[in-house]
């Protein structure tokens, strides 16, 4: 803020002279003192006595901007003892040249224009590193001949208030955000953004307080990354670092010296590499008090923080309780907004959404769902005999031994009264009901009384039962009602048009077995490219049936199938040993470095002789094993992990190369995943196709292959279809792909041609 006056002359200005008159009553007590000592030689030594004491910078420039005058305040601030160190130097000699500059230039345009600078704010870095806020006036200095020989300044420090007023404007910004939904992330990371542009030398941090009493990352934005991971999820306690031990104690922790202090005995190894010596911690608290997590600041000096430094400390736990404190809360309020009060369990509103997720993740992966709908027979009775307390009573337990009778991948819903949905992942096991049933059927003491639950039941099957959710329930609930014509106490399955179902999956099972006979399943190839040098390094060999009558069926129309009736093991031998041949043809006629992908099944990958029928096709086709890339799916390795890991390490002493298919849609332990002995993530299909319009699917993208870096494993994109797609790989950091976009699969002598045609042989 910069006012300027029209005229300046060698007169104490008035503005000059209300500050000095305003000066303390301490000034005017101390010159009094000056002069009955009789120590006054000369005009001189009063006046360089009322410049110096007073605590405002009063100083005086030629016009070459050098001081003429200074006080012992400017002094001070620029590193010197007294005023006269300062006489015939600029503020060149003293300040960053930046900041000097601008400080010359307005002395040169006062100079220059004659025209007063009145109350300006300017940001002033003193040679100790301290920022001040000035206001400053600086006014042209006249001669008798009313030419202008030099600039008169004056400055106030007024760095609380303007500390004050960027406090206010960031604490109203960041509680805005707040106000308007912002997400916690965003949140949290303008809280640390603000308090670090307020110090300096200062890297804020602030970690969440999870159930399990661990701290997780909430926002650091300048820590290392690495440093971040290596403390995320560490519990706490009372000697647990500076965050650990601030949650514990519910009270601030200091640290001044990371090496010596004893809370840091067992984390300052994990500092030690960063060069951080001081951390101070305040638990950040609801206001109920309840910890929430730890605001912290480090610095690379062993030191106490300052009063100004432990107020934002305070206040940016206090905003950050507030955002952490609304996160939670709109937790709780989604939770009661789509889950039964009385059992906990997930209402019809959230029936129907995740009942919509499932069908888009089994339509993603070619699989099936079911869907089970369940009726507690006879509770009418409990309700209207013991009373609607009993009822409730039961009602939970009911809930509660359905939730144990199925697997933590299913879903139990209580969709009102007494009405239940369970949602199965894949396939309802054979034996579920009688699981069910005989837990429900386990006696229930209530009111005096000695209960035994019943229930009946409906089943469905996506896609087989019904393609959306409203068709699925509809069926569920109409198989449920017959169970009850029937007598009640059992299950039945829905049977529109199941005659005909079971016809057709019969008849799909002999024209399988017929296609392995008559040789009817064939090989195409889809070429794999390295996405630096646009080299084609491998192929994937993917099935496909040449049905007689119906012309080219793919994969997903028959696999599942084949996989139910265990007819995908003589398959997968066959793809297997005829992909290895494949390849080892190319690599003679002149695609010497040409690999091959093969996909296995998961009924394939458990058989007990799985490693050596891949040993044995590489022998009998003389394809070296490096050459050979088996690709397995996230659920696939994680039905058995140990198993899997057993089997995948036989293959990579072989030399064989491993792939994870489809990554992103299973649902990987990622622990677990870095000792997994693969070289090759495959990122689906489904996150590349919407690339790069889908921000959701971009970023997904984008995580994968970052993990894959990580974890020192290649990434190979399918689908790919656009130039878009390729240059947005390419800039993530993606390593291969595949897709139309270079070339759709082509049967084995188009492969050559294809080669040939775009001149990139390996």
């Amino acid at each position: 803020m910069r006012e300027k006056a029209p005229h300046g002359n060698t007169e104490l200005p008035a503005v000059l002279a209300e500050r000095l008159a305003g000066a303390n009553e301490g000034l005017q007590v101390e010159l009094a003192r000056i002069i009955r000592s009789g120590n006054v030689i000369a005009e001189g030594d009063l006046l360089r006595a009322i410049v110096d004491i007073l605590p405002d910078y009063l100083f005086v420039k030629d016009r070459a901007s050098r001081f003429l005058i200074a006080n012992r305040a400017v002094a001070n601030d620029l590193g010197r003892e007294s005023g006269e160190e300062l006489i015939g130097r600029s503020d060149l000699d003293f300040l960053e040249p930046e900041i000097a500059n601008q400080i010359i230039a307005d002395d040169r345009r006062i100079i220059r224009t004659g025209e007063a600078l009145i109350d300006f704010e300017e940001l002033l870095i003193t040679t100790s590193g301290t920022r001040k806020w000035l206001s400053t006036t600086k006014l042209p200095l006249r001669n008798s001949a009313q030419e202008i020989v030099g600039v008169l300044g004056l400055c106030r420090d007024i760095t609380d208030r303007k500390r004050a007023d960027i406090l206010r404007t960031g604490e109203g910004r960041i509680l805005e955000m707040i106000a308007t939904d912002a997400a916690l992330e965003e949140v949290l990371h303008e809280i640390i953004a603000f308090i670090e542009t307020q110090l300096d030398g200062i890297t804020g941090s602030i970690l969440l307080l999870d159930e399990q009493m661990r701290l997780r990352h909430g926002a650091a934005p300048n820590l290392p990354e690495s440093y971040c991971q290596a403390i995320n999820g560490l519990p706490i306690g009372p000697s647990a670092g500076s965050c650990g031990t601030a949650a514990f104690r519910r009270e601030t922790v200091i640290v001044s010296d990371i090496a010596t202090d004893p809370l840091w005995a067992d984390y300052r190894s994990l500092m030690a590499p960063y060069g951080y010596r001081s951390c101070w911690s305040r638990p950040v608290l609801s206001h109920q008090g309840q910890v929430l997590g730890t605001f912290a600041m480090y610095s690379r000096q062993i030191r106490t923080p300052t009063a100004f430094e432990m107020m934002l400390v305070g206040t940016a736990g206090r905003i950050a309780g507030i955002a952490i404190e609304r996160r939670l809360a709109e937790r709780r309020i989604h939770h009661m907004a789509h889950h039964d009060a009385l059992t906990g369990l997930p209402n019809r509103a959230l029936l129907k959404d995740r009942l919509a997720q499932l069908i888009l993740y089994a339509e993603r992966l070619s699989s099936t769902l079911a869907v089970a709908f369940i009726d507690l027979d006879n509770f009418k009775l409990i309700n209207d005999g013991l009373g609607h307390d009993a009822g409730d009573e039961v009602l939970q337990i009911a809930a509660q031994r359905m939730r144990a009778s199925v697997t933590e991948r299913d879903t139990v819903v209580r969709v009102g009264g007494d009405e239940f949905v369970i949602l199965f992942l894949d396939s309802a096991a054979d034996d579920w009901f009688d699981r069910l049933r005989a837990k429900l059927g386990e006696p229930i003491a209530v009111a005096g009384h000695s209960l035994h639950l019943t229930c009946s039941a409906g089943l469905v099957t996506y896609p087989f039962d019904g393609g959306d959710v409203e068709t699925l329930l509809t069926h569920a609930d109409a198989a449920m009602y017959s169970a009850k014509e029937a007598g009640r106490d059992n299950l039945k399955r829905y049977s529109a048009e199941l005659k005909e179902r079971t016809q057709a999956r019969l008849k799909l099972q002999e024209g399988i077995r017929n296609a392995l006979s008559r040789e009817e399943f064939k090989l195409v190839y889809q070429p794999q490219v390295d996405l630096r040098s646009g080299v084609v390094f491998a192929a994937e060999a993917l099935l496909r049936w040449q049905h007689p009558q119906h012309g080219i069926i793919y994969p997903n129309q028959f696999i599942r199938e084949a996989e139910d009736t265990g007819q995908i093991v003589e398959i997968g031998a066959w793809v297997l040993a005829t992909a290895c041949n494949q390849c080892k043809s190319w690599q003679s006629t002149g695609l010497a470095r040409m690999g091959v992908s093969v996909n296995v099944s998961a009924r394939q990958f458990r058989q007990d002789n799985w490693v050596k029928q891949v040993e044995s096709a590489l022998q009998a086709s003389g394809l070296p094993p490096e050459c050979l890339d088996l690709e397995v799916t996230e659920s696939l390795i994680m039905e058995d992990v140990q198993r899997a890991t057993r089997t995948m390490l036989r293959l990579k002493e072989m030399g064989v190369q491993l792939s994870v298919d489809d990554f992103g849609t299973g649902y990987s332990n990622l622990s677990a995943l870095r000792n997994f002995p693969v070289t090759r993530l495959k990122i689906d299909q489904t996150f590349i196709r919407a690339i790069p319009h889908n921000e959701g699917d971009a970023t997904l993208a984008r995580a994968i292959i970052l993990l894959g870096q990580q974890l020192n494993l290649r990434t190979i994109a399918e689908g790919v279809e656009t130039a878009e797609q390729v240059d947005f790989l390419k800039a993530s950091g993606c390593d291969e792909y595949q897709g139309h976009f270079f070339s759709p699969a082509v049967p084995p002598r188009e492969f050559i041609a294809l080669m040939k045609e775009t001149g990139r042989p390996p």
